[in-house]
Order: structure tokens, then sequence, then C-alpha cells
């Protein structure tokens, strides 16, 4: 299920500009409002109110509080994967691989309230959003775990194991904006205007992508 499945503006034949423009303004408003009152906490009076409109109106875009909280969840995941999507549309593996480290690492940067809302999400044991890590989520990595072992068959990936390499880019990319208060009480004023984005990705790219090339 994505976004635009659980707003009820979606169902009808053509949606217009107005009605996208507005969802997606509800959705950056319960962002914030999710990410500090978390889901049990938070109420659609404060969503609508942040997002400027009147709770009928929102209502008419999302029937429930649920409702707006999995269309978050769901466009966080589905702008993780519009880079894992593309991996494997180039030649050259290293070159495609480094892409995706990087374009992860910025994605990290621009919505890291999106990302922890999502990583709590997970750590209760992905209530809500299950059903898509199991479809959505498999399918795509499973796609993508083959054509990494291909690039491994062929000779022009050392032998790793694709599925645990996908999990280490998670983990190391994810990390910037899920501990980004630890991250930035130990860089101190390194973190105040981002840059430490720039070491960060020359430090990642240089320990996966010297550990992916093949042996001589």
């Amino acid at each position: 299920m994505t976004p635009a499945n659980t707003a009820r503006a979606s169902q009808t034949k053509k949606r217009t500009r107005i009605q996208e423009e507005n969802e997606e303004r509800i959705l950056d408003a319960a962002l914030e409002i999710f990410s500090t009152y978390g889901l049990r906490g938070a109420t659609v009076d404060q969503i609508a109110e942040l997002a400027g409109m009147t709770k009928p109106n929102l209502l008419y875009y999302f029937r429930r509080k649920d409702d707006i909280y999995l269309a978050i969840l769901s466009r966080t995941l589905e702008l993780w994967l519009q880079p894992l999507e593309t991996l494997g549309e180039g030649d050259d593996p290293i070159t495609e691989i480094r892409a995706y480290i990087d374009r992860k690492l910025e994605i990290s940067r621009d919505n890291p309230k999106a990302s922890r809302l999502y990583a709590i999400e997970v750590l209760q044991g992905a209530p809500v959003i299950g059903t898509l890590l199991n479809n959505r989520l498999k399918t795509l990595v499973d796609s993508k775990a083959a054509v990494i072992r291909r690039w491994v068959d062929e000779g022009r990936l050392a032998p790793i194991d694709p599925y645990h390499l996908i999990f280490m880019i998670w983990a190391t990319t994810q990390h910037y904006a899920d501990f980004e208060v630890q991250v930035r009480a130990m860089l101190g004023e390194a973190a105040d205007d981002n840059r430490h984005f720039d070491t960060a990705t020359r430090t990642l790219e240089d320990i996966f992508l010297s550990g992916l090339l093949p042996k001589a």
C-alpha cells in the first residue's frame, strides 16, 4: 500500500493538483506531530492546525489518524526504495553501488524525522507496515540481490552475500538520521553545517567499494 492508497481523495477517478498538494501538506504536518507526540499522543486536531486546515477538511483526505500514520511511513519507504530500484541499470557495479550509498546518505541528511519515525515503527515490530515489508520491500530486495549475485558470479565483485551488503548499507547510511543527536554530540561544531556528510560519504565509499573489488 502506497501513501496514495490511504487517502480518501485519491479514490476519485482523477486527483487534482490541489488535492495532491493538500495531501502532502497534511503528511508534512503529521510528520512533525507524530515525531513529537508519537502515534498514541498525536491528535487529528493537532495535525489539522499545523497544516492550516479545518478538521473536517483534513478528514476529507484521510478518514483516521492511523491512515495518516501509514501514509507517512509508506511515503518514507518509497523514498528509500527509489535509489534501490535504479540499482543495476548501469553497466559498472562499483559505480552503481557508489551512487546508491551516496543517495541513501542524502536521504538521511534531508529526512531525519521521517527516518526516525520509520525506525521506531520497525523497532516496535512493524505493526502498521509489516505487510509492506513482507511484500513490497522483500520483492524489490530479492530482485536487487539477484543483480548483485550476478555481478559476483561474473567476477565483477568480490564474493559477498548480497543481502548482507544491502543491510550494511542501510545500517551505516540511516545511522546518520536515526542517531543524529548522538552523531552531533560526538562531532560537536563539525556537525553544525552538515559538512560531516561529505566526510561520511567519502569514508563509506572507501570502505565499501575497496571491499567489493575482486581480488587479483
